[in-house]
Order: C-alpha cells, then structure tokens, then sequence
C-alpha cells in the first residue's frame, strides 16, 4: 500500500482506538461512527485539535449503526440530525483497514451476572452483523475486532458467538484466526497500568491475497511473532498517576458553577479533567479506612468475604459482586470499566489522605490517553467513554503491529 493506510472506526466512542492508531503514524481516519453525544463531540475535538482534521465534525457521523443503509446513503432524523452519509464522506478513497468492536456489555461476565436473563436477549450480542454489513460493503484488506473476554463464552441462543462471527466473516470473504483463544490478550502485559482481558480478531480478506497459505501466515505472524514484540515491563498505578496533583477531602462541601465538591478543586487548571466525583462523608471515612488498611500492612479488608461485608454493613445492602476496591500502588489497576460511571466503589485511590475515588483524568492515564486528551461532556459521560474505550498505547501496539504486516505481505 503506497501512502497512509486509510481507516473507518465503527463504534468509535471517544477514539481510544483510533488515536493509537494515528499515534503510530501510517493511518489516516477517513470516518468514525458512534452513536452517543458526548464521545462524538470529544472525538471530533480530538481530530480536529490534535489531529488536524478541520472537517472532523462531519466526519464523525454520529447514527445508529443498525440502519446501515441510511449511514451509507444519508439520513434526517429527528434524533441523529442530518448528514449526507459515509459514502459521501469516503468519497472514491479507498478503505485499507475497518477498525473498532460493538459494545461489550451483552458479552461481558459481569453484565450477564447482572442481568437477570444473562444478556441473552440483548441486542448487543447481534450488533458484530452490522459491523459486518459495513466491511462487507467497503471490502477493506484487514478488519481489526475488538472485544471482551466473555465473548468467547457467550452463546445468547445457545450457538457461540464466536462460532456465528466466524461463519459469518467467512461467508463474507474474510478469513480470522481458527482459535480466538489465541486472539486473547492481557493489555497489562504489553505495558498498561492496568489488567484488561480483550479479545482482538484481525480479518484478512480471502482475494486480496493468493494462497490460504499466506493468510495463515500473515495470522500466525500477527499473533506469534508481531504483538509479542511489544510485550514489556509491568507498569503500575504508581507509574501511572503518583505525579499528579493529590486532592484531599474539604471541610465543608464547596458550590461552584453548578456543582457541589467534596474535595478541594485543584487550582492547576492545566490538568485537564482532573476533579473527583462528590463523595459523602460516609464514604470518604470508608475509603480512607479501607486504603489505610493496605498502607498500614493490617489487610483486615482484603478478601472479597470481609469487602462484602464491609458494604453490607456500611449501606444495608447486599451485593454478589464486591464493591470496594483500594487500587494498589506497586501493581497494574484493575480493569477500567464503563461501569466506573455509576460509582467509584472499585477504583478508590490508595492514598488514604485523599479519601476518594478516582478522578477522570486518573481513569484516562490508567487507559494511556494522553495528558492533552480532553474528554467534554457531563462528569459521568466521561467516567463512561473512557471505560469504554481501547487503552490508547495498546491500540497504537495493534496498529503497529498490522503495519508489520502490510509492509511484510503488501
């Protein structure tokens, strides 16, 4: 391929992704679709501000995916606006490589012990088939699928989804690895300060290429030669926001342009994001208790038994899954979830002093978004967006790693 290698980002959110994939420096985004407001606008500022895409907002379609073919051909809606379309946008440019995964709750563990009826009857878990009208539709070289690691167990209707995703690339012309296990990535290893189990599925289109044979190794090599160069040293929470400005926990609940603070806003604004969410006091006593616990060596609250307990005590409520979570400063985070949005029970800084959950800038770090990343919209858009997004860093190791490939093999 002569030139940048052009993307579209389908179920772009935020653009975790794609920033990668623009941070490794041989792509070019032709198009990204999302359906939410606010990762929209924060994407289309990312393009436009960092990126240089003075018509990022035209293209950053935001519409339902599942109506493919007025996405394609355009559309007036009463909820999405007016937009001429992804055709009109892509032009007559060719598309290399059809990057991003469809939302991961109706896949994801934790979502199915939610949800009373597993997921089953979620839309989500059909969602993979208008990512597939779309590639069908532009034929690109490579397709780059992102998700979860529940995916590989999930059968909504009692087939396995990756079963169903296969057959239906393969129907489509597009050839991915025989063993998704083998797809099954830990980004912590590569690096991030943060332990999250994803699932890549790289497609290589069947008559771009002569032989089976060399579909096989451009897989194999992806896999087992590519991606495995860049696993590295274990980064830690330490590493990744102990040089931020702390917060500590105010006197008296502080009023200012529409919001009430707990903890004393910083007065570096240069850190953009970077303000926790409201806290009562109850918990700021828990979460300084629980991160004390750890500083101290005690760990009287460090198995899920005693967690749950804890929550039982603390808010009369009963939870399966445990709610407090003090992250540790010498090891990667747990994972950052969209769920972060709701609370912060799980994500509590371990510095007891601060008594808090984490800040959005906090999450954006632990997911590698860079410092000049702006996240716009309401607090808990943002706690969402980034929860949802692929770490940036580890996005720009899978571009990288297909650029590998395409200089290899094209």
């Amino acid at each position: 391929m002569k030139g940048k290698i052009n993307t579209i980002d389908l179920f772009a959110g935020c653009g975790g992704l794609l920033d990668g994939f623009l941070q490794e420096g041989s792509y070019n985004s032709l198009a990204c679709v999302e359906w939410e407001l606010y990762p929209c606008q924060t994407l289309a500022n990312r393009l436009k501000n960092k990126w240089g895409h003075i018509n990022a907002a035209n293209e950053v379609i935001r519409f339902d995916i599942q109506r493919t073919e007025e996405l394609f051909n355009g559309f007036d809606d009463e909820e999405y606006g007016k937009h001429k379309g992804l055709d009109s946008v892509v032009g007559k440019k060719r598309v290399d490589v059809i990057i991003g995964g469809p939302p991961c709750q109706a896949y994801s563990l934790a979502g199915r012990i939610r949800d009373a009826n597993g997921m089953r009857d979620d839309y989500r878990n059909y969602l993979f088939e208008s990512y597939l009208k779309v590639v069908s539709h532009f034929k690109p070289k490579f397709f780059v699928f992102e998700n979860v690691i529940g995916m590989l167990s999930a059968a909504p209707d009692g087939t396995p989804i990756v079963d169903k995703i296969r057959k239906a690339f393969n129907e489509a012309g597009y050839i991915v690895t025989d063993d998704f296990k083998n797809a099954l990535f830990d980004v912590a290893d590569f690096g991030i300060p943060q332990h999250r189990n994803r699932v890549i599925i790289l497609g290589v289109r069947k008559d771009a290429f002569q032989t089976t044979e060399v579909i096989n190794s451009i897989l194999s090599d992806f896999y087992n030669v590519f991606m495995p160069k860049y696993m590295g040293k274990t980064r830690t929470v330490r590493d990744a926001i102990s040089d931020l400005p702390p917060i500590f926990p105010s006197k008296d609940i502080i009023r200012s342009g529409g919001r009430k603070y707990s903890h004393t806003p910083i007065s570096n604004d240069s850190v953009l994001n970077h303000s926790p969410r409201f806290h009562s006091e109850r918990d700021q006593q828990v979460f300084a208790m629980l991160a004390e616990d750890i500083e101290s060596g005690a760990n009287r609250y460090t198995s899920i038994e005693t967690l749950k307990a804890l929550y039982t005590k603390v808010t009369g409520k009963v939870s399966n899954i445990h709610k407090f979570y003090v992250l540790r400063w010498d090891e990667p985070s747990n994972t950052i979830p969209a769920h972060l949005y709701k609370d912060g029970l799980r994500h509590i800084h371990p510095d007891s002093k601060q008594a808090r959950s984490i800040t959005v800038r906090e999450a954006a770090r632990l997911q590698t978004f860079a410092d000049d990343f702006e996240f716009l919209g309401p607090q808990m858009a943002q706690y969402k967006m980034i929860g949802n997004a692929v770490p940036s860093q580890f996005a720009k190791i899978i571009a990288a790693s297909l650029h590998s490939l395409i200089k290899k093999y094209c």
